[in-house]
């Protein structure tokens, strides 16, 4: 009677086995940003079709649902863990580094096998992916082979001797699992990371991915406890999250658990952070005469939502005093937002961003040029000076 018992718990023993492993590989698929790359928006998570813009010509993400024709059926859990870390197919053609795996590398095997079992436990989604559509010669995939042989596996991790439990957690989350390197580092003319400045900062699709060294955060005005924040709710102080960041906040670092966004802020600003500078807001009358005259453009254009003074409307609009896209040390991010807009954003809890509007039918260069002196100037402890001629080349690099 007990070996009856025994043989009749094991099939449920296993299953809860099963059931645990599966929801782990759901938190890390979340951490690892899976569905921001392969999914559209309003389509089925995980199906693939999503366009991945880059110099060398339109990369789509793939469908990575249970499918067995479009999808990720036929896989093993080896075939699996060789496209993610090494970049193989399970046909062994090669795939373009849009899918990280110069940082994946570093994923432990444990963790690809509970995500690949989260995977295949979704519904099998018959969607085909669009084909990539790459320049010459960027289109030869045999050419990968050589390009591996170069970068595969030059994102190496930093000694964790001597840091704390949460700086090493927070290092495998950033470094691997997040793959924030992949968009805060500079690439080279083909397309490599350059590990010399990395996490330096970026430009992507004519928006800057800032530099997240610790020094440069704390000088944006970053502590742990407001990143921490921010990873969590998509906004805090400094401002709200925009552009390509939205998305990862979105899917993933918003599902996160509370000890993973400190654990995030204390890698990236230390264990002993540095502290974070505070910029005092200057009077009308201590500004030059360009920054001046942009006071009357954002009177017009900015201060319905964002407040005369910078103050901002709760869950409606964020403030100017404080926030950190000011006080970047170029102008790229703010004009770029001034220009195109933001669309209407859901953050967690009640916190909520009205869409804003884009002007760059509404300024000229001359005016953009004052209101970005105002807003930095005023709010960002910035003297920089632009001419509308460097304004003009800034506008013409959108898309690039």
């Amino acid at each position: 009677m007990r070996a009856f018992v025994l043989a009749a718990l094991l099939p449920l023993t296993a299953f809860a086995a099963d059931e645990q492993l599966i929801e782990r590989g759901k938190y890390l698929a979340r951490a690892a940003d899976c569905v921001a790359c392969h999914s559209i928006e309003g389509g089925a998570e995980y199906a693939g079709g999503l366009p991945l813009e880059s110099p060398f010509g339109t990369i789509y993400g793939t469908n990575i649902t249970p499918d067995k024709q479009y999808g990720i059926g036929e896989y093993s859990a080896d075939d699996f863990y060789r496209a993610v870390a090494e970049g193989e197919r399970r046909d062994g053609s090669k795939l373009y580094p849009a899918m990280p795996y110069t940082s994946y590398h570093l994923l432990k095997r444990e963790d690809s096998d509970a995500i690949y079992a989260y995977l295949m436990s979704l519904e099998p989604i018959a969607k085909p992916s669009p084909q990539t559509d790459l320049s010459f010669p960027f289109n030869l995939r045999f050419g990968l082979s050589f390009w591996n042989m170069l970068y595969k596996n030059r994102v190496q991790l930093q000694p964790a001797e001597g840091k704390s439990e949460a700086w090493q957690r927070g290092q495998y989350l950033v470094e691997v699992l997040g793959h924030c390197g992949e968009c805060h580092t500079p690439r080279n003319a083909l397309g490599a990371l350059q590990q010399d400045q990395r996490m330096q900062g970026a430009v992507l699709l004519g928006y800057e991915a800032p530099s997240l060294l610790a020094d440069d955060l704390a000088a944006r005005g970053w502590n742990p406890e407001d990143l921490a924040t921010f990873l969590k709710y998509g906004i805090s102080a400094q401002g709200s999250m925009f552009n390509e960041m939205y998305p990862v906040f979105h899917h993933s670092t918003q599902y996160l658990p509370q000890d993973d966004h400190q654990a995030m802020a204390t890698y990236l600003l230390g264990d002993q952070p540095p502290e974070a500078r505070q910029v005092a807001s200057v009077a009308l009358d201590k500004l030059d005469e360009s920054a001046q005259q942009g006071r009357q453009q954002y009177l017009n254009l900015c201060a319905g939502c964002h407040g005369a003074e910078g103050e901002g409307i709760p869950h409606v609009a964020v403030a100017m005093a404080g926030n950190t896209t000011l006080r970047l040390s170029d102008s790229r991010n703010l004009l770029r937002v001034i220009d195109d807009g933001i669309k209407a954003q859901q953050f967690t809890g009640f916190e909520r961003m009205q869409p804003m509007p884009g002007f760059s039918d509404t300024l000229d260069d001359t005016q953009m040029r004052d209101l970005l002196h105002y807003l930095r100037q005023t709010w960002g402890g910035l003297d920089a000076e632009l001419s509308p001629q460097q304004v003009s080349q800034l506008r013409s690099e959108k898309g690039h």
